[in-house]
C-alpha cells in the first residue's frame, strides 16, 4: 500500500461519506480550491496505477474502459481517460446515465472529452447490459468509476447487472483481466463496508485525499485489494474531531510498544492477576496468563478454582498460581470472594473471565469483583456473558476497564444479533462504549476498538488463522499485559489487537496459514515485537504506509 502524504506516527483518518462531502466543501467554498482542479487531480492520480494494471498489454493495444456514473466519480473517470490517451492508450468512456445531467465540474470534463473527438459511449442503465458484455470483450482494464461515496441504498436494475457482468469478467478463467476503483468500488458502503446488493471486486482502489471507513472493515477491504490514497488538494480531517475513526499502520503501532528501559525491573512493568477456569476450561486461563508474560508483565499470577491442578499442566512454570474456593462442579466460588480480593490489593491488572464458565454462583461473584475491584480490569469471554443486562455494575466502577468481546458476546451484551451488530462494527462498538463507559475491543475480522467518547480504531492485522480456539485468550493477557507496563487503556486496547493480528500474519507468511496453537501464537509475540521495530526503523520515513489491507512482509520474510 502506498501514500502521498505523511501523517504523524502513521495514524491514518477515516472518514464517513458526509464527512468526506463536507471536506471537499470546505476546500472549494473556504480554502478556494476550484472543484475543477481538485477533479483534475483526482482523474490524474488514476493514470500510474491504470499503466501499472496494463503491464505489457500497454504496448500491445491494450484496452481501456471506463465505466462512468452521472456523478463527480465518473468526472474522475472522464480526467482519466483524457490522461490516457495523451500518453497512447487506447481508452474509452462508457457513461450509464444522462450527460445533460452531469453536476458542474463533471458536465465540464465530459465537454473536454466531446471537444476533443475522444470516444465515448452513452447508454441508459436499462440498456447498458445489451452491450456490456462486447464492449468488455476488448477490455484489458476496466476503471470501475460508477458510485462513489454517496451510495446509500442497493444497487438494483441496469446497474446492478452491469456490476455482475463486471464481476464476471473479472473473474473468466484464463484471462488476466484487472479493475481499478476511484475512491470505493461501486457497490460498497463508504461507512461500513458492507455490500448494497452487488458491488465491484477490484485489484486495487485508488482513494481521494482520505480513506474511507468502509475501505478498512470487511468485506469491503477484500473488494477494494490493493488501497493506494491520492492526495488531491482536499483539507485533512481534524485529528482532533469526535467521534472519530482511525487506522494505525507499523509505525503507530510500533511508537506504542513499551519502551524498557536499562534500570527496569520485574516491578517496574507490573503484575497482572487472571482470574479464569472451571473444570475442563482451565487452558483458557493458562494461555491468558501465558501471553501477559510474552507480552512483558513482569509478574503474572493465575488464580483458578481450586481442585484442578491436574488440568494445569501447560501453565509456564514462569507464572505463579493461587487455587481458590471452588463450586461442586469446579467453578469459582462466592466463598473465594475474600482470597480473591486479597490478591488483587497485591497485583495492578486485572484479567476476568476465560474459561470461567457460566455456574450460576460463579455469575454472582463476577458481579461482585466487578464492583468492587478498584484496579484496572480486562474482561472477557464468560465473564462479559456474567454482565448480560447488568453493564451499570460496569459503568459504575470507578477504575478503568477494557471488554473484549466476539459478536456473539456483543450482541447479547446489546440485545442485538451478530449479524445486525457486524452490518455496523464501528457503530455498534461505540454503542457498547457509551453504555458501559467502558474501552470495548470488539473481536473478529477487523476487530475494532471503542471508547465512551466515540473514539474508534479499525485493526488491519490478523485473520483466519486466528480463527481456533485460545486466541481470544491471548489476546486478553496482550492487553493485560501492555496496561500492566503504563500503556494508556485505548492504546492498549489498540495495540493488543494490532500486535495479536500481526503475530499471526507473521506464522501465517512462515507456512503457518492453518492449524496454529493458540500457545504457539503468545511465544510468537516477543519476535514479532521486535520484528515491527526492526522494520519500521528501516523504512523511509518520507513516506508511510496505508495499511489498509495490511501484509506484513517483516525483514528476514
Amino acid at each position: 500500500m502506498n501514500s502521498r502524504a505523511t501523517h504523524i506516527q502513521g495514524e491514518w483518518p477515516l472518514v464517513t461519506a458526509s464527512e468526506m462531502q463536507a471536506l471537499d466543501r470546505v476546500s472549494i467554498d473556504s480554502l478556494g480550491v476550484p472543484g475543477e482542479v481538485l477533479m483534475e487531480s483526482a482523474g490524474r492520480a488514476l493514470v500510474e496505477p491504470t499503466l501499472r494494471l496494463l503491464g505489457a498489454k500497454a504496448q500491445a493495444g491494450g484496452r481501456v474502459v471506463a465505466l462512468c456514473g452521472a456523478g463527480n466519480n465518473g468526472g474522475d473517470g472522464f480526467v482519466a481517460v483524457r490522461h490516457l490517451i495523451a500518453e497512447g492508450i487506447a481508452a474509452e468512456v462508457l457513461l450509464l446515465g444522462d450527460p445533460d445531467r452531469l453536476p458542474a465540474d463533471a458536465a465540464a470534463n465530459w465537454r473536454r472529452l466531446e471537444l476533443a473527438g475522444l470516444r465515448c459511449r452513452v447508454f441508459s442503465p436499462q440498456d447498458a447490459s445489451i452491450v456490456w458484455a462486447e464492449i468488455l470483450d476488448s477490455a484489458a482494464v476496466v476503471i470501475d468509476a460508477l458510485f462513489g461515496t454517496g451510495l446509500s441504498r442497493a444497487v438494483e436494475g441496469g446497474f446492478a447487472r452491469a456490476i455482475e457482468a463486471l464481476v464476471d469478467w473479472r473473474g473468466t478463467a484464463g484471462a488476466d483481466h484487472r479493475i481499478l476503483s476511484v475512491d470505493i468500488p461501486s457497490g460498497l458502503c463508504a461507512d461500513t463496508g458492507q455490500v448494497l446488493g452487488v458491488a465491484v471486486e477490484a485489484d486495487e482502489t485508488i482513494t481521494i485525499s482520505s480513506p474511507k471507513i468502509g475501505l478498512a472493515l470487511e468485506p469491503g477491504a477484500t473488494h477494494a485489494g490493493q488501497i493506494t490514497v491520492a492526495r488531491v488538494g482536499i483539507q485533512d480531517p481534524d485529528p482532533a474531531r469526535l467521534p472519530r475513526a482511525e487506522l494505525w499502520n507499523a509505525m503507530a503501532a510500533a511508537a506504542r510498544l513499551p519502551v524498557r528501559g536499562h534500570a527496569g525491573h520485574k516491578g517496574s512493568f507490573g503484575h497482572v492477576l487472571v482470574l479464569a477456569g472451571s473444570t475442563g476450561k482451565t487452558g483458557a486461563g493458562a494461555l491468558s496468563a501465558r501471553a501477559a508474560v510474552r507480552a512483558g508483565s513482569g509478574l503474572v499470577t493465575l488464580a483458578y478454582p481450586i481442585g484442578l491442578e491436574a488440568e494445569l499442566a501447560a501453565l509456564p512454570v514462569e507464572v505463579m498460581s493461587a487455587p481458590v474456593a471452588a463450586t461442586p462442579s469446579g467453578s469459582l466460588s462466592r466463598g473465594g470472594e475474600k482470597a480473591i480480593e486479597e490478591l488483587v490489593a497485591a497485583r495492578d491488572v486485572v484479567a476476568l473471565g476465560p474459561g470461567i464458565g457460566q455456574d450460576a454462583e460463579t455469575a454472582e461473584l463476577i458481579e461482585r469483583l466487578v464492583e468492587r475491584i478498584d484496579r484496572p480490569l480486562v474482561i472477557d469471554a464468560d465473564g462479559l456473558n456474567a454482565l448480560v443486562g447488568r453493564l451499570e455494575c460496569v459503568r459504575e466502577r470507578q477504575a478503568l476497564t477494557i471488554l473484549t468481546p466476539h459478536p456473539g458476546e456483543a450482541a447479547r451484551l446489546l440485545d442485538t444479533t451478530a449479524a445486525a451488530l457486524n452490518a455496523d462494527r464501528i457503530g455498534a462498538s461505540r454503542v457498547l462504549a457509551e453504555s458501559s463507559g467502558a474501552v470495548v475491543v470488539l473481536k473478529g475480522a477487523r476487530t475494532v476498538v471503542a471508547d465512551p467518547s466515540g473514539r474508534a480504531l479499525v485493526t488491519p492485522t490478523g485473520g483466519p488463522n486466528l480463527a481456533t480456539g485460545g486466541t481470544g485468550d491471548v489476546l486478553t493477557g496482550i492487553i493485560a499485559a501492555l496496561l500492566a507496563s503504563g500503556v494508556t487503556p485505548f492504546d492498549a486496547a489498540g495495540l493488543g489487537a494490532w500486535w495479536h493480528g500481526a503475530t499471526a500474519d507473521h506464522l501465517a507468511l512462515r507456512g503457518r496459514d492453518f492449524g496454529l496453537l493458540a500457545s504457539e501464537l503468545a511465544d510468537a509475540l516477543p519476535v514479532v515485537a521486535a520484528e515491527i521495530r526492526e522494520g519500521v526503523s528501516n523504512r523511509d520515513k518520507r513516506e508511510e504506509v496505508f495499511d489498509g489491507r495490511l501484509d506484513l512482509r517483516f525483514p528476514g520474510s
